[in-house]
Order: structure tokens, then C-alpha cells, then sequence
């Protein structure tokens, strides 16, 4: 009798501790997943930079600075490869698009433009999918971070090498002020 008991406790401690790695198993694959959709989404998004850049200057030939940052903060963004440094470089992207959509607010004939307007909306609508990609990544990370250092799931998590993960954020304050553009 003694026997059976501690072999269902044996059992049931082995269930417990399968059902532990498994969701720790299931989290770390939909936070790659998740990585992987914002990758997605950044790809597109530097596809399409040229194609901007190009239409405005067109009209703007004379705002060469504002196109150097971008395609510098472009190229940085495109060869980042953590969660950490694609963040902050990213971040620089999008100073350096919200100064080109300043420069381009000076320009009434280039706000006319069909091929800028359908470039500003595909890039806008590849901004929010942007925005969603990262919500769902912090939110699955989030859930994974708070598994991987929850007793006693910690333990477990220590032994086969599951570790916290960086969230996807904007760095600095400074980040996430209106770039102001005077002539």
C-alpha cells in the first residue's frame, strides 16, 4: 500500500514538473514566434524607407541631412540583432521618419503627391502593425519573464536554461516627444 502511494506521488511530481517545462516550453516558442512577426513587420518597413526617402527628395533636395540620418539609422537598424539593440535603433528610425515627415510638411506640392501619400499611408499602416507586433511581443514576453521567475517553475527554468528575455521599448523619454523642425 505504502508502495503505491509513493509511486503515485512519484507520478504525479514527474506530471507536475512535465506540465512546468512544457509551459515554459510553449512561452519561449510563442515569444519567438512573436519576435519573428515583428521582424516581419521591421522588414517591411525598411523596404519601403527607400522608396520615401526618394519621393521626398524630389522636393526637398536641399534637407540632405535629414536623408543621411535616415538611411544611417536604417542601415543600423537592419543589423541589429537583439531585442535590446534593435529597440534603441529603431527608435533613432523612427526621430529620424518623423523629422522626414516634418520637412515634408513644408512642402504643399509634395503633400499633393499621390505616390507620397500612398508612401506615407503604407508606411503609417506597416507603423501600427508595428505597434501591435510589439504589444503581443512584450505581452508573451511578459507571461514568459514572470514563469521563468515564479517559485517554483524558477527552479526548473534554472536547470534547463530558460532565462528572462528584454522586453521591446522605447529607451529614453526624449524618444517619445514631437521632433520639432524650423527653418
Amino acid at each position: 500500500m505504502a508502495l503505491i502511494v509513493v509511486l503515485i506521488l512519484v507520478v504525479g511530481a514527474v506530471l507536475v514538473l512535465a506540465g512546468m517545462y512544457n509551459g515554459l516550453v510553449q512561452l519561449k516558442v510563442r515569444a519567438d514566434s512573436a519576435w519573428s512577426d515583428i521582424d516581419v513587420q521591421l522588414k517591411r518597413r525598411h523596404d519601403l524607407i527607400p522608396n520615401l526617402v526618394e519621393t521626398v527628395k524630389g522636393y526637398a533636395a536641399h534637407e540632405k541631412g535629414t536623408f543621411e540620418n535616415i538611411a544611417k539609422f536604417r542601415s543600423q537598424a537592419m543589423q541589429a540583432s537583439s531585442p535590446g539593440d534593435k529597440a534603441v535603433a529603431e527608435n533613432q528610425l523612427s526621430g529620424a521618419l518623423k523629422s522626414l515627415f516634418a520637412v515634408a510638411e513644408n512642402y504643399p506640392e509634395l503633400k499633393a503627391s499621390e505616390q507620397f501619400t500612398g508612401l506615407q499611408t503604407s508606411l503609417n499602416s506597416i507603423e501600427d502593425n508595428i505597434q501591435n507586433a510589439r504589444r503581443y511581443y512584450n505581452a508573451v514576453i511578459r507571461d514568459y519573464n514572470t514563469r521563468v521567475q515564479s517559485f517554483p517553475t524558477n527552479i526548473l527554468a534554472g536547470m534547463f536554461g530558460f532565462s528572462a528575455r528584454q522586453f521591446f521599448e522605447v529607451e529614453s523619454p526624449g524618444d517619445r516627444e514631437n521632433v520639432q523642425v524650423k527653418f
